[in-house]
């Protein structure tokens, strides 16, 4: 589905960062667009500033539910600073929370949380509903094996040893 990115300028608080910017929406079904100044209220504007697919996967589906049962869901955006003119560059549109803590964990990436709008939500619980299949845990069984009651021998046996491994070691003399 193509989704718009919605992005808010606003003035910083510091001597240090002049604007701050922020995801704060997105347009399901929105057409192409390259930072189309949306709203301006003062020094604050809202920019459409890319129009990225959002893609589901039958894998992650468990990813989706996680993300659906949260208070808010949300739609993760992710963004890094951009060397072009655009301030930022807009990377991915994501619902898996897992996909997003991904990201968040190199530190390179800005992760921004969007609230999902309805119909975006009823898509994807309608996809969730269609694809999810529960995976059975399986209990591993302990290998009751002894191991403790022989020993084959100690140390490496490609290492010729004069005596006991576990000795130690001697101080040898050196001549000069």
């Amino acid at each position: 589905m193509p989704l718009g990115i919605v992005i808010r300028r606003e003035p910083g608080v510091t001597r240090w960062a002049k604007y701050v910017w922020k995801a704060t929406d997105v347009l399901p079904g929105a057409n192409d667009a390259e930072w189309k100044e949306l709203r301006r209220d003062g020094e604050t504007v809202e920019f459409h500033a890319t129009t990225l697919t959002l893609e589901l996967f039958r894998t992650d589906t468990e990813a989706y539910l996680h993300g659906l049962s949260a208070q808010v869901p949300a739609i993760y955006v992710v963004m890094r600073a951009s060397e072009d003119e655009n301030p930022l560059q807009v990377l991915l549109a994501t619902a898996s929370p897992y996909e997003a803590q991904d990201y968040a964990d190199t530190g390179e990436e800005l992760v921004e949380k969007v609230p999902m709008p309805a119909g975006l939500v009823a898509w994807i619980r309608d996809f969730v509903e269609l694809h999810h299949e529960d995976e059975v845990f399986i209990k591993r069984r302990r290998n009751k094996a002894r191991i403790d009651l022989k020993e084959d021998g100690i140390g490496d046996a490609r290492i010729r040893q004069a005596s006991d491994v576990y000795r130690a070691p001697s101080r040898k003399e050196t001549v000069h």
